[in-house]
């Protein structure tokens, strides 16, 4: 890995999920926005592979799919020789998401949904990320995920590019 040089670069995302939004299959959709610095460096936006009885599971499936994309672009960034500055902040608007993935005492009752729970608190606890909560009208995955129209959805746009 060659030597960091410059300044350190910030990465953040925006996670959500839409639970069954499928009306066929009750799959649900992840979106995930992984910003370097303020520029919009990964869009993802496709269905998920399970289908989640709750919200809590289709959030997680979709906390877990960023951690993984986080992952890989540290890895590339540090081959490149860029500096990044602490953990990425991921912030999600499911407030039982923020509170499994971040606080240590907390446990999970729901085995189902163990295998992301355990994944996104192993890359909290490792430093590779901190989840934080983001209030869902303001949630930039959203677009990602959701049929947004009017005010709300320019508002959203315009955030992602300023």
């Amino acid at each position: 890995m060659p030597t960091p040089h410059g300044k350190a670069v910030m990465i953040s995302a925006f996670v959500d999920a839409n639970h069954a939004g499928n009306v066929v299959t009750r799959r649900s959709h992840s979106g995930i926005l992984i910003f370097v610095q303020n520029a919009p460096i990964i869009w993802f936006s496709k269905r998920q592979n399970t289908v989640e009885s709750a919200t809590f599971g289709s959030e997680f499936v979709a906390m877990r799919i960023c951690k993984e994309l986080i992952v890989a672009l540290r890895y590339k960034l540090r081959m490149f020789g860029v500096p990044i500055d602490g953990p990425a902040n991921v912030f999600c608007d499911n407030q039982g998401v923020v509170n499994n993935a971040s606080r240590p005492e907390s446990t999970l009752m729901k085995k189902h949904n163990a295998i992301n729970y355990h994944i996104v608190r192993e890359a909290a606890a490792a430093g590779i990320l901190r989840v934080g909560k983001e209030d869902g009208q303001t949630n930039l995955a959203d677009i990602l995920t959701k049929i947004i129209t009017g005010e709300r959805r320019w508002d959203l746009c315009w955030n992602i590019m300023w």
